[in-house]
């Protein structure tokens, strides 16, 4: 009988574990450190917008390598066959491009400001022209499309005389220096 006694104890004991065990195991299910299914799938909501909000964030540095040497590759392409290495061609690109538009060069003005570390030398172009209003308009946008690179800074239209309108611009264009590519 006293081994019937010790196994009676045993299973007691094991008994009050399991139902220890259950209780915990309750009140952890409840409690609102687990939280319920509903608030589960509302925090996995809110994790996967945030994750789809990250990836869209860090999606330009992708491939971040190859975009650095294709933007090289560019400016390179771009300092070739934009930006001249001599004055002349500057010149020559208003001449030929008021020739094909029919305006007339009244004079035209270059200053040549510092060089910039990136190997190109800025330069100030103050022309004057005149034509029909038409005509000036196409100068003005083939100036914009020309191969060499122009930035105008400002237009200002003159007086008229007999159809002929005057025109100052001012624009800004770049020459190589010895460091460009």
């Amino acid at each position: 009988m006293p081994e019937f006694n010790k196994t009676r104890h045993k299973v007691k004991i094991a008994i009050l574990v399991l139902v220890l065990v259950n209780v915990a195991a309750a009140a952890l299910w409840l409690s609102p450190v687990v939280g319920s299914e509903r608030s589960r799938q509302q925090q996995l909501r809110s994790l996967e917008r945030e994750l789809q909000a990250k990836t869209k964030e860090v999606e330009p540095l992708r491939d971040m390598d190859k975009k650095i040497a294709l933007a090289g590759e560019q400016i390179t392409t771009f300092y070739k066959d934009r930006i001249p290495s001599q004055g002349s061609a500057i010149s020559e690109s208003l001449g030929k491009l008021a020739s094909e538009t029919g305006v007339k060069i009244g004079g035209v003005r270059y200053k040549a400001e510092d060089p910039l570390s990136v190997g190109l030398q800025p330069l100030q172009v103050d022309a004057e022209l005149s034509g029909d209003y038409l005509q000036l308009v196409r100068f003005i946008n083939s100036v914009e499309r020309s191969k060499l690179f122009f930035l105008i800074d400002s237009v200002e239209l003159g007086g008229e005389t007999a159809g002929v309108v005057k025109l100052k611009m001012k624009m800004e264009t770049f020459l190589k220096t010895g460091t460009a590519s």
